[in-house]
């Protein structure tokens, strides 16, 4: 049986306590993952039934199956005469592919076939068949703003191997081609048994790792394919809501306060800044839609537009969000980035009220 494996450093509510992801533990069928206390998502593995669709719907790719990949799978799929994609042939579960995964399959191979005959009666149906339509709702819509006349068709195919029975036996097969690649450790043997939530937590080398910018790699192949299709014939206008895996971004200029936690915080990017801090730009070739910058800004400045041009998958741009002020502070000479006429560096208009209140002046 396959185990999930949760790279901490990737994980975006690494990045910040104000983090309010949690979209693996919505999805997961078996409430095998939970977010409580601890900031990091903990893992019950004795209960965790290995479909991947926490790591097909995670933004940054925290999440993946220790004997599957979905990178590998694409790779391999392409390869593939058939264009069916299974439970009961190539895939724990469809669940496990993300929407970047399925349009660059989509338009790559120029029709897919979800076999969605075992979905009735399947014991993690409860979330991962209703993500599965989610997904190929997104991925058709996005198809066709896109002009592109790549087909995903949902069809009960029940695909069965004559050597497995079930699902499981899929995944045990799995293990059998790959056991001299990978051995199974007696710690994860261990987790299996083990009927109790395993918390995470961010080791010294996890930590090195937290700001270091990566982009995932289900967009690396999502961009590569996009690259191989045809340009539309106009770039339509999509509403934002309706896609999940990216967005465009846009700034208050009044509220911001330079305080800089937005691009600091992001874990690809595509928010950064210059040497001098004196502006904020937006990269949406590089944007996870991981929302993270949204929870970490106190005035709630950074906003996300309503709608989304096609145009960025075809030729992204780096858009300007704001630019800032930058002087030196009165009081300690140190340079600073401001939105304001403000003529303090924020330590000492910190340092400064906390002495009025202490003084009792107003």
């Amino acid at each position: 049986m396959s185990i999930i494996e949760l790279k901490a450093s990737s994980c975006v509510r690494s990045l910040s306590v104000e983090s309010q992801c949690n979209r693996c533990e919505i999805v997961c069928p078996t409430d095998a993952i939970v977010i409580g206390e601890n900031p990091l998502p903990s893992i019950n593995y004795s209960v965790c039934v290995g479909c991947g669709a926490c790591g097909g719907i995670c933004p940054s790719e925290s999440f993946k199956l220790d004997d599957f990949s979905s990178s590998n799978f694409f790779f391999n799929f392409l390869e593939d005469e058939e264009n069916l994609i299974s439970c009961r042939k190539n895939i724990p579960c469809i669940s496990a592919l993300s929407v970047e995964h399925i349009i660059s399959l989509a338009v790559l191979k120029k029709e897919i076939v979800f076999d969605m005959g075992h979905c009735d009666g399947c014991e993690i149906a409860s979330t991962c068949h209703k993500q599965i339509l989610a997904n190929h709702e997104e991925a058709t819509y996005l198809l066709e703003a896109m002009e592109n006349e790549a087909v995903i068709k949902l069809e009960n195919i029940s695909y069965e191997d004559d050597k497995q029975t079930d699902r499981r036996g899929f995944l045990s097969a799995i293990n059998l081609k790959t056991v001299a690649k990978t051995k199974k450790s007696f710690e994860d043997e261990v987790k299996k048994a083990s009927d109790e939530l395993t918390e995470h937590t961010l080791a010294k080398t996890d930590i090195a790792l937290l700001k270091k910018k990566k982009i995932p790699e289900k967009r690396t192949l999502f961009f590569t394919a996009i690259k191989r299709v045809q340009t539309p014939s106009q770039f339509h206008i999509v509403e934002a809501d309706e896609v999940s895996f990216t967005s465009q971004k846009l700034m208050d200029e009044e509220s911001c306060t330079a305080c800089q936690m937005c691009y600091r915080v992001c874990p690809t990017g595509a928010l950064t800044s210059d040497v001098k801090n004196s502006k904020i730009d937006f990269d949406p070739f590089l944007c996870i839609k991981c929302n993270i910058c949204h929870d970490v800004c106190e005035p709630n400045a950074i906003k996300m537009s309503t709608a989304y041009n096609i145009k960025e998958f075809f030729e992204p741009v780096v858009q300007n969000l704001i630019s800032f002020n930058v002087r030196r502070c009165n009081e300690c000479n140190v340079v600073f980035s401001t939105n304001s006429n403000e003529k303090l560096c924020y330590r000492c208009k910190a340092e400064e009220e906390e002495a009025r209140e202490l003084w009792g002046i107003e």
